[in-house]
């Protein structure tokens, strides 16, 4: 790492003292010297858990982390949820427990405006029991970490908000997966000679979409022994429509062929240059006129950050992602910073930004943890360096693919088979002993193994 030449200029002096209590303030900020990180996705909830155990012998420090739902689950996972082949209730953490083991505090609330020059967040709170009555409220930061991920982009194409299911999140994978069973109850009921058949389309061949193609024939081909005798993989028609010119254009050109190539041995209608130009509750339409009928539409296409981003009033890229220094902190604002999805932060030496990757979350959330410690100190901030360390899909039970090392070798380390799918595996472990600890997670390790062995690997409900 590298060392800025500015100093921290976080200005730590309290503003609340200056100013009368806002009766809408959660409460003002006194003595106290408020981290507040908004989003409890990978980067920003490992970044809470570390300040929160980092300060958590100083009375003078509140670390806080806000989102607007009550529990966490890894974003990747989100498709295995989909699909069944994961039950969301037994990986999903409470944000509640792992504030009271990592001394921080939190808020289950929805940013509604961020205000850098008095250091405010206005956020709706509706503790569920009104869904549609929301209570505003203010909290003053100090410093603040902005790592509220990024949503599905529709590019404002016709019928894709209104027919399409996005995997954004956890509610958005449970509802997908309760019209998928619906489904599959429906076909199973029809005669055995019935031609009837499930037909998904999903739109976008990145990692989300690819994977989500691979899981559903998993689920599918172990269906006839869950007590649905009459559904099997024939029945199952998942197609896989692509803008680009390849799967998985982000990333190396082999991998891209390899799951080109286990996807159309499952019997995957894998379309590249098709452009979709409308959805609607029956068909997907390309620009071609192409027409791709369909039950379930699911949308994995494109990337933006959250409109609250913007605004704001913060300086955005055409995607809405906040424009940062090398720092990772507004170029005006030293003591804002932004990780994760929704951060446009310029590669060293290139015209490239940090990819919105997993690794790169991690990578952000564990320079940010140094340079709000520096910064609170008084202390210059380091600069931060993107090293792509690689990347792995999973296609289910099939197979999984890769590269490894990136950027830090000449080339880059294809892999394949089971070496893939461990190293898949630990990439989750290693998110799990972020946020919880080493030997927590190897008691978690043991208790999924029970959960296996005592639990239906399918939920079909």
């Amino acid at each position: 790492m590298t060392v800025s030449n500015t100093t921290a200029d976080i200005a730590i002096t309290n503003r609340a003292s200056t100013k009368a209590a806002d009766p809408t303030a959660i409460n003002d900020t006194g003595s106290m010297h408020r981290i507040v990180i908004v989003g409890g996705g990978a980067g920003g909830l490992s970044l809470a858990c570390r300040l929160g155990r980092k300060f958590r012998r100083n009375r003078s420090v509140e670390v806080v982390l806000v989102d607007q739902r009550p529990t966490h689950l890894w974003k990747p996972l989100l498709h295995e949820v989909a699909t069944g082949s994961l039950d969301g209730n037994h990986d999903a953490v409470s944000y509640i427990s792992l504030a009271r083991k990592n001394s921080f505090r939190f808020m289950l609330a929805a940013l509604d405006n961020i205000n850098t020059t008095d250091n405010i967040l206005d956020l709706s709170m509706t503790y569920g029991e009104q869904p549609n009555e929301k209570r505003s409220r203010t909290l003053r930061f100090n410093q603040l970490v902005i790592a509220i991920g990024s949503l599905s982009n529709d590019f404002g194409i016709q019928g894709v908000a209104e027919h399409a299911i996005f995997l954004d999140g956890r509610p958005q994978a449970e509802y997908f997966h309760q019209l998928f069973v619906s489904h599959l109850h429906r076909i199973n009921n029809q005669p055995p000679h019935s031609d009837m058949v499930l037909s998904v389309v999903i739109v976008g061949g990145g990692a989300t979409g690819v994977e989500l193609a691979a899981d559903l024939h998993s689920v599918a081909s172990q269906l006839e022994e869950f007590g649905f005798p009459t559904f099997s993989q024939d029945k199952l028609r998942v197609s896989v429509l692509e803008a680009s010119d390849r799967l998985l254009a982000q990333l190396p050109a082999r991998i891209s062929a390899s799951v080109n190539e286990e996807l159309a041995a499952l019997g995957v209608n894998v379309c590249t240059g098709a452009m979709v130009t409308e959805i609607t509750d029956t068909e997907v339409i390309t620009a071609d006129g192409d027409r791709f009928p369909t039950d379930l539409s699911v949308w994995a296409a494109g990337i933006r950050a959250p409109e609250v981003l913007t605004t704001s009033g913060l300086a955005v890229d055409g995607l809405g992602r906040v424009k940062t220094n090398q720092q990772l902190t507004l170029p005006d604002c030293s003591h804002v910073f932004v990780i994760g999805d929704c951060c446009h932060c310029p590669m060293e030496n290139t015209d490239k930004v940090v990819p919105p990757r997993a690794q790169s979350a991690h990578q952000m959330a564990a320079l940010t943890y140094r340079n709000v410690i520096n910064q609170y100190r008084q202390k210059p901030l380091q600069t931060f360096t993107y090293r792509d360390y690689g990347s792995l899909v999973s296609l289910s039970q099939y197979s999984t693919v890769g590269n490894l090392m990136g950027n830090l070798m000449r080339g880059s380390l294809f892999i394949e088979g089971w070496i893939a799918r461990l190293v898949y595996r630990l990439l989750y472990r290693r998110h799990q002993s972020a946020v919880h600890g080493v030997f927590a997670t190897a008691l978690i390790i043991l208790g999924d193994i029970i959960h296996r062995r005592t639990h239906s690997h399918l939920k079909l409900h």
